[in-house]
């Protein structure tokens, strides 16, 4: 088996050849190759070619053995059409975690922490789904803390409104389409979280965030949005969001949205950050007076 000595030959290889879903690919470099670029370069080069990067081997004392899995391109929420089910208990959006990717929780955390999740009494999550929102904060919070708040999900799939009612007994679960909050008795929120629902193709995005503002966040409230910049292929999350009529990822469309959301904050009086990396996000808390 060829040994491969430095990057170029190795994505020389990666763009020649032609995998198929589920095949194993491996390849073997040198030791001080893997020892000087570590584990991270491969990971990357992965996803690139969504694919998954399965184990590292050591063969013998001066090389190292890489092995990848080709992905199921056919299995992504990505591919389905609009409908209850897309996101219901029965999808492969169901199947997604992402609490368990660190680049999705840590950066989440970080949001709640800048927006000061402790202070905020009334929550409300747009596309709850599992309610993995509700459950990292549950995760920083004590249990007295926790149950004092008071939490409201919405969401369009009526299957998942019942699984997150049973997750979170104590919580208000909501089965509605966001396009027609104003048919829903609700009330103002000292904080609105939106991780990716924004973004769904049947949501005019910039009157509907608007609204969110103008509607239901109270005076002093804060947002977090997270914009995906992610892809969801086999169960994987593979880096660069999916862009209809392009074979790649391209970021104009998300950051268009959030310098829209970034700017329009800024000007009610906001401080605005945006972090992340798979996940993008755009957390806003109000100014203090005499703080810049």
């Amino acid at each position: 088996m060829k040994i491969f000595k430095n990057s170029y030959e190795i994505l020389f290889f990666f763009k020649n050849s032609n995998f198929k879903f589920d095949e194993i690919l491996s390849i073997v470099i040198t030791l001080d190759f893997y020892e000087k670029l570590g584990i991270k370069p491969f990971v990357d080069l992965a996803q690139i070619y969504k694919m998954k990067l399965l184990f590292v081997n050591s063969q013998e004392s001066e090389n190292i053995k890489l092995c990848f899995k080709k992905l199921n391109e056919s299995h992504s929420f990505h591919k389905i059409k609009q409908n209850d089910e897309k996101y219901g208990v029965q999808s492969d959006f169901f199947k997604i975690d992402k609490i368990s990717q660190f680049s999705f929780l840590y950066y989440y955390q970080e949001a709640l922490k800048f927006c000061d999740i402790k202070s905020k009494n009334k929550i409300l999550s747009l596309g709850i789904n599992k309610g993995d929102e509700f459950e990292v904060i549950k995760n920083m919070l004590s249990e007295e803390e926790f149950f004092a708040k008071e939490f409201v999900g919405i969401d369009y799939s009526s299957t998942i409104i019942k699984y997150a009612q049973n997750k979170f007994p104590t919580t208000k679960m909501i089965n509605a389409d966001i396009n027609n909050l104003d048919k829903i008795d609700l009330n103002k929120f000292d904080m609105i979280i939106s991780i990716g629902t924004l973004q769904s193709s049947n949501i005019n995005f910039n009157p509907t965030f608007m609204s969110l503002y103008q509607n239901y966040l109270n005076d002093g409230g804060s947002i977090i949005l997270g914009f995906p910049n992610c892809r969801w292929i086999d169960g994987e999350m593979i880096y660069g969001a999916e862009v209809p009529n392009y074979n790649f990822s391209e970021m104009g469309k998300v950051l268009k949205d959030i310098h829209f959301c970034k700017k329009y904050l800024q000007q009610k009086g906001y401080r605005v950050v945006i972090t992340g990396k798979d996940y993008l996000f755009l957390s806003a808390r109000r100014l203090k007076r005499g703080v810049a």
